[in-house]
C-alpha cells in the first residue's frame, strides 16, 4: 500500500464512561479524528476493546463475571453492540466499517497470518475502516493475546504501519508508578527499552480492562523491533490522535528507527504460537546467538510438548530463559529419542533421519 497506514487502539477503560458503560460520545470524537486523518490521505485501522463492557450493560451485570464461560457469553452479545454502535456512528460521517476478530491462533500459522493481512489490507482499499478485536467468545488463556495492546501492534506489523497510536487512561510512561508515586514524571522519548524501564511498568491499570503499561511495553518492544514508531497517550485529550500522527508531543513515543526484523522472522518472534520448547546447552546457546548456527541434536539437553515438523517452538537456555523461537525440523517424539547425539550416531537410532537440523537457522530468530 503506498498510502501512509495508522493503527489506532482503544482500550476499555477508555472507551467506557465513568457509569462503564460504552461512551457514545468518546466512539463519536474518536471517529471524527480517523475523519480527519482520512481526509489528509491516510490509512487508518482500529483496534478496539470493550466487547466485554458492553456486554455487562447490555445484560445488565454489575461487575465482570467470574467464569469463562459466562466471560464469553457476555462478550457475545457485547461485541454485536460494540460494533453496531461503530457502525452507526461511523455511517454518520460517510464511512463503512468492517469487523475483525482475531485469536492468537488465527495467526499461529504462518499462511492463516498472511490471509489476515490480505484481508485487512483490501478492506483498507475499499475505504473500509477495519474494526479489531480479539475473539472473545472463543479465546481461552492458550489462545490469548491478553490484551489488544499487543493485538494492536500485529495489527500494525501486518499492515507495515507507519505508526502505531494506544489510547490509554493516562498519559503515558513514567519512570514511576504514578498512582503511588506523585513524584513520577512522564518519560516522552523511548530509544531502548532498558530493564529500569521494565521495572517502572505496573500491572492492570483498572477494573475493567486486561492491560496495563507492562502489555504496551511488550507492545512496543514488537514494534520497535519492526521499526514501527509507537505512540501511549491519554485517549481522552482533545485531537490526540490527529496530533499523535503528526508528531505532536503527546504521551510516550517509542521510537521506530531502523527494522531488527522483517517478514517471516517477525511473524516467527511475534505471532507464531510456540507448541513446545526446547531446552539447549551452553555450547548449543553460543553457536546460535554468536555464530548464527542452526540448532543440532547434540545441544539438545530436553524437550517438552508435543509438536511435529513445522510447528513453532522456543529454545530455552540452563536457566529456562527463551533465548530463540523457530519451526521445529524434527519431532519432538524423534527429539527425544537423539537428544545430545552426535551426527554420526542418530541415524542408528533414526533409520528415516535425511540430516535435517532440529531448527535451522533460517527458520530462527533470537529473541
Amino acid at each position: 500500500m503506498s498510502k501512509r497506514t495508522i493503527v489506532v487502539k482503544v482500550g476499555s477503560s477508555t472507551v467506557t464512561g465513568a457509569d462503564g458503560r460504552v461512551s457514545r460520545e468518546f466512539l463519536g470524537t474518536l471517529l471524527d479524528q480517523i475523519v480527519s486523518l482520512r481526509e489528509e490521505g491516510y490509512l487508518v485501522a482500529l483496534v478496539s476493546s470493550g466487547a466485554i463492557a458492553a456486554g455487562l450493560e447490555a445484560l445488565a451485570l454489575m461487575s465482570r463475571p467470574k467464569d469463562m464461560p459466562t466471560v464469553q457469553a457476555t462478550a457475545a452479545v457485547g461485541q454485536v453492540r460494540l460494533i453496531e454502535t461503530y457502525a452507526e456512528l461511523a455511517a454518520e460521517r460517510g464511512m463503512s466499517v468492517g469487523q475483525v476478530l482475531f485469536t492468537r491462533q488465527d495467526v499461529s500459522h504462518r499462511q492463516q497470518y498472511l490471509n489476515a493481512s490480505h484481508t485487512l489490507e483490501r478492506l483498507l482499499e475499499m475505504g473500509v475502516l477495519p474494526i479489531v478485536n480479539e475473539n472473545d467468545t472463543t479465546a481461552v488463556d492458550e489462545i490469548r493475546f491478553g490484551d489488544n495492546d499487543y493485538l494492536a501492534a500485529l495489527v500494525g506489523i501486518m499492515l507495515h504501519a507507519d505508526a502505531v497510536v494506544l489510547l490509554t487512561d493516562i498519559e503515558g510512561l513514567y519512570d514511576t508508578d504514578p498512582r503511588q508515586d506523585s513524584a513520577a514524571r512522564l518519560v516522552e522519548v523511548v530509544e531502548e527499552l532498558t530493564d529500569e524501564l521494565l521495572a517502572a511498568a505496573g500491572g492492570t491499570g483498572s477494573l475493567i480492562g486486561s492491560g496495563g503499561m507492562a502489555t504496551k511495553l511488550e507492545a512496543a518492544r514488537a514494534l520497535m523491533d519492526a521499526g514501527i514508531p509507537l505512540v501511549v497517550c491519554d485517549g481522552r485529550r482533545e485531537n490526540v490522535v490527529v496530533d499523535a500522527v503528526a508528531g505532536k508531543p503527546v504521551g510516550t513515543l517509542f521510537a521506530g528507527g531502523k527494522a531488527a526484523m522483517k517478514g517471516r522472522k517477525l511473524w516467527l518472534a511475534y505471532a507464531g504460537r510456540a507448541v513446545g520448547s526446547i531446552a539447549i546447552d551452553a555450547g548449543a546457546k553460543e553457536a546460535l546467538c554468536l555464530r548464527g548456527g542452526s540448532l543440532l541434536p547434540a545441544g539438545v539437553v530436553d524437550v517438552s510438548g508435543s509438536f511435529v515438523v513445522g510447528d513453532a517452538v522456543t529454545l530455552n537456555d540452563s536457566e529456562g530463559t527463551v533465548v530463540a523461537r523457530g519451526l521445529a525440523g524434527m519431532s519432538a517424539e524423534d527429539l527425544r529419542k537423539v537428544k545430545g547425539m552426535r551426527t554420526s550416531q542418530i541415524a542408528g537410532v533414526l533409520s528415516h533421519w535425511d540430516g535435517t537440523e532440529v531448527v535451522h537457522r533460517d527458520h530462527l530468530v533470537i529473541v
